[in-house]
């Protein structure tokens, strides 16, 4: 699992797993490209990365992951510096939670427009270049919310679950081009997102976890690159449940 001189893109890089995420990157070797709208929290994720390895390249790209021609952009901007791009990680999401019939139109627009549409987005916009390539992986951030749903949930589950179907159809797209595509699924993981949970249901998840603990980012970002490394060089369209064995 070693990135030298590999080039890692990762969406939602300000906080959480999206920085865990960025760091594990540069802790092995690779560049890493940090996208988000919070420029002074993707700078924090920059110094973190500078942090875990000396002289770690970390740039920050600020942009809206729901607007296509940002993301385009910022793509080209990449490969432009560094001539290419190795791996993408679709992180970027947000989380609102409304019994069905209380559900407005407008979050209802926003879960999909954050959690889902700025997936297709990025990966329109990172084959490109991986296809010239030949060679690629790219890993999108689901929930295991998006596998069994969850009552107040709809929103956040349906957009989910929509990537776990991106992430089989893409993978059998764009596998002829030796590009790879897989999911993660964490569980409860210790984030500002979570943060909002009420007690009870977070006590809940916790006795569900069969290692009785909730999960750190860290517990994500370890299986992200192993996803993105030549150790699975032979997985695609295939989702790891990172959960702490509570969907068993």
């Amino acid at each position: 699992m070693n990135f030298d001189g590999k080039i890692a893109l990762i969406t939602g890089a300000s906080r959480g797993i999206g920085r865990a995420v960025a760091v594990e990157f540069a802790r092995r070797g690779a560049g890493v490209a940090l996208v988000g709208r919070d420029v002074a929290a993707l700078r924090e994720s920059a110094d973190a990365c500078a942090g875990a390895r000396p002289g770690a390249f970390a740039e920050v790209y600020e942009g809206d992951v729901t607007d296509r021609a940002a993301i385009e952009r910022i793509v080209d901007e990449v490969v432009a510096r560094s001539g290419r791009l190795d791996c993408a990680v679709a992180n970027a999401g947000q989380s609102a939670d409304a019994l069905l019939l209380r559900l407005k139109p407008e979050t209802i627009d926003r879960m999909l427009d954050v959690n889902l549409k700025s997936a297709f987005y990025l990966c329109a916009a990172v084959a490109k270049p991986m296809m010239k390539q030949r060679a690629g992986a790219i890993v999108l951030v689901s929930s295991i919310v998006g596998i069994t749903g969850n009552p107040g949930q709809a929103a956040y589950a349906a957009s989910k679950a929509g990537l776990l179907g991106l992430c089989k159809s893409l993978a059998k797209e764009l596998g002829s081009r030796n590009i790879r595509v897989n999911a993660v699924a964490p569980g409860l993981i210790e984030t500002a997102m979570t943060e909002k949970m009420p007690d009870a249901a977070r006590e809940f998840l916790i006795k569900q976890a069969a290692l009785g603990r909730a999960g750190k980012p860290e517990d994500v970002s370890g299986v992200v690159a192993f996803l993105c490394s030549d150790a699975a060089e032979y997985i695609t369209g295939q989702t790891l449940v990172v959960d702490g064995g509570i969907l068993m």
